[in-house]
């Protein structure tokens, strides 16, 4: 190569990082990815200085919250989420600030794309919330400096069921077709997490024990980005695996969802992914710095067996053999998305026989979908039956766990473990 020709170092492609070498992803990689989306080393450089970066305004709100007397600055807070900042003009200036922000609406927002998405994942009914458990909390353990604010409040290792069942409650609720307009469910629920976030910031920065270093900034822009890409890429993979169908343009639809949500809750748009590459270049990336798993990633990945084992108390006698299944299945999943090296990693059971039979119901639901696609009015049918399992679920949950949509209990542990 001539010196002419050469490419500068900082621009050079990365070599693939392990989850792009072997395993589903890979595969995944091969049959899905449009083009080259390997990103270079100038690309990494600017992630990892993303990684040192936070929310400013969220945080600038929580310090606020905490100059007012007890209860005041949540009470603002709340009523700011449905009434809008105008209706307290006596808030704080952090108040202002950020719900100017929120209630700016970005100029490539289309609110068709929201609806479209919104029923494209209610249509996946429960089936849905598989991957969610199995490939997207489950590979986001396998990034260590992510899980050290959820070992460092206990959240899910003392906690699991709760918060389990939290994140499903808010899938759900972000998912909804039109929760996303302003002041709605999803919108709403969005921006509490993003003061969450916040409030976990605030503790962990009170700890002598956080290692900035190896760690980053607790809860920083690329761990938010890389939650939401658990949650749009890698369910659409994960769904997928599992039989799912989408047209083109319902993939763009979630994404583009997930693109607000994550516009909601902080992200800058620098790394907000758009397309389908966007999000292939960005898990490499991720991949290639963030995918590091540790004793942590274990203990956390054996909490959350053990809450799909506590599913198993309601049926009696039989709670020991359902529990068992039930850690099975989800163990099957998991090993069939995120591949042998890193399911033997986190300690996940390997049922082969279960694993055929979760091939079995892939290839059955795969049918299925193709089918729904070409009978006039059944994708229609079963975006209601989708809407109707999922509403149902939520009720069942909210029975049984009562979840705290305004995750007072996280700001109370967060506090705790400061």
């Amino acid at each position: 190569m001539t010196e002419a020709s050469a490419e500068p170092a900082t621009t050079a492609e990365l070599p693939e990082p392990q989850m792009f070498r072997d395993g589903p992803l890979r595969l995944a990689s091969m049959l899905l990815m449009d083009g080259n989306a390997r990103p270079d080393h100038a690309q990494v450089a600017r992630l990892r200085e993303l990684a040192q970066t936070t929310d400013p305004l969220a945080d600038a709100v929580v310090a606020a919250i905490r100059e007012l007397p007890p209860k005041t600055g949540h009470a603002m807070f709340e009523r700011a989420l449905t009434d809008g900042i105008d209706a307290i003009p006596e808030a704080p200036p952090a108040f202002h600030d950020f719900f100017r922000s929120v209630e700016a609406t970005p100029y490539w927002l289309d609110r068709g794309q929201l609806e479209a998405g919104a029923r494209a994942i209610t249509r996946t009914g429960l089936w849905g919330l598989f991957p969610l458990g199995d490939m997207s909390l489950m590979g986001g353990y396998l990034a260590s400096r992510a899980t050290k604010t959820l070992v460092g409040t206990g959240e899910i290792e003392y906690m699991a069921n709760r918060r389990l069942v939290e994140t499903a409650t808010w899938w759900i609720d972000v998912t909804t077709p039109g929760a996303l307009e302003p002041h709605a469910l999803g919108y709403v629920s969005a921006l509490r997490v993003r003061l969450v976030h916040a409030y976990v910031r605030a503790a962990m920065h009170k700890r002598d024990d956080w290692d900035y270093e190896s760690w980053d900034q607790p809860i920083n822009q690329v761990q938010t980005v890389g939650t939401l890409l658990l949650f749009s890429k890698v369910f659409l993979l994960g769904t997928r695996a599992l039989g799912i169908r989408y047209t083109a343009k319902e993939r763009a639809a979630i994404l583009h969802l997930w693109r607000y949500v994550g516009w909601l809750m902080g992200v800058t748009d620098e790394l907000l992914p758009v397309t389908e590459k966007d999000c292939w270049r960005l898990l490499w990336l991720l991949d290639a710095t963030e995918f590091s798993p540790d004793e942590d990633s274990r203990r956390l990945a054996t909490a959350l067996l053990k809450t799909h084992e506590a599913a198993g108390s309601r049926f009696g006698p039989l709670a020991g053999v359902v529990g068992q299944a039930s850690v099975r299945l989800h163990g099957a999943i998991s090993r069939l998305t995120l591949g042998k090296r890193h399911a033997d990693f986190l300690g996940l059971p390997n049922d082969p026989l279960v694993q055929a039979t979760v091939l079995g119901l892939a290839a059955t639901t795969f049918v299925t979908e193709t089918t729904r696609r070409w009978l006039p009015g059944a994708t229609r049918l079963q975006e209601r039956f989708g809407s109707l399992t999922r509403r149902q679920y939520v009720e069942q949950l909210g029975n049984r766990f009562n979840p705290d949509r305004t995750y007072t209990a996280r700001v109370q542990s967060a506090d705790r473990a400061a």
